[in-house]
């Protein structure tokens, strides 16, 4: 998938296990590597940390090197007035066009602006874009994530 507001995420697989995040990020951090977004969720055997860093191919060998395992995958950001019911609206224009949201979480951007990050089936990708701009969404550019 390659469209001009694709962002690079990375799903690192961590064994639920004391220290394996900190090994996650001393390596960034040692190869100069900065997060800008990111996610958890755990079960009881495995996390799955989401990441979206600032040089995501630098990152994935690092750590694919470093013996994680790293999928790649495609996910767009839209950024939305920090206001009630601005996701809302979001999640409302991708339903009504009978898209399906594999998950999303979201910060605080500049201006107080939120920054939500999105993961739907590579099928939808184009068509949620072009959903959202004609419903007045704002798309993130890739660069305001990478150096």
């Amino acid at each position: 998938m390659k469209n001009r507001y694709t962002v690079k995420q990375l799903s690192i697989f961590l064994d639920n296990r004391r220290g394996r995040l900190l090994e996650v990020t001393q390596a960034l951090e040692e190869k100069n590597i900065n997060i800008r977004a990111l996610a958890m969720a755990e079960s009881a055997e495995f996390g799955i940390l989401r990441l979206v860093v600032n040089k995501p191919e630098k990152a994935g060998t690092l750590l694919t090197e470093g013996g994680f395992t790293v999928k790649e995958q495609d996910v767009f950001a839209v950024e939305v007035e920090d206001v009630p019911g601005e996701f809302c609206n979001v999640v409302r224009i991708l339903a009504e066009q009978g898209i399906n949201i594999d998950y999303t979480y979201a910060f605080i951007g500049s201006s107080n602006k939120a920054v939500l990050i999105f993961r739907v089936a590579d099928s939808m990708f184009d068509r949620a874009l072009s959903a959202l701009r004609e419903g007045g969404i704002k798309l993130v550019d890739p660069l305001f994530f990478y150096d």
